[in-house]
């Protein structure tokens, strides 16, 4: 395996670690069958990596319809109307 195929493997899954592995999974079986005339095995891999490009295709839709700004809400009021409670140790001395 020579460094464009390390580093492009390594930037498909370091993103999306599930897609990236049906992805990868998928590419492998699809070339392993390609090349050994398994048309079987060819049309799973082939199967898996669109499963895998669907998958990763959906995780990034979600991922820019999640991002929106929630301005930051107070939950408690600025001062409290209550007295502060007593002290639970008695100062009684000896």
């Amino acid at each position: 395996m020579n460094s464009r195929s390390a580093k492009f493997l390594g930037l498909v899954y370091r993103k999306e670690p599930i897609s990236g592995f049906i992805l990868i999974l998928g590419i492998t079986d699809a070339t392993i069958g390609g090349v050994s005339g398994h048309w079987s095995l060819l049309s799973v891999g082939i199967t898996l990596a669109l499963i895998g490009l669907l998958t990763r295709w959906r995780q990034t839709q979600k991922t820019t319809e999640v991002v929106t700004f929630n301005p930051a809400r107070h939950l408690l009021p600025p001062n409290s109307s209550r007295p502060p409670l007593p002290f639970l140790i008695s100062e009684k001395g000896p």
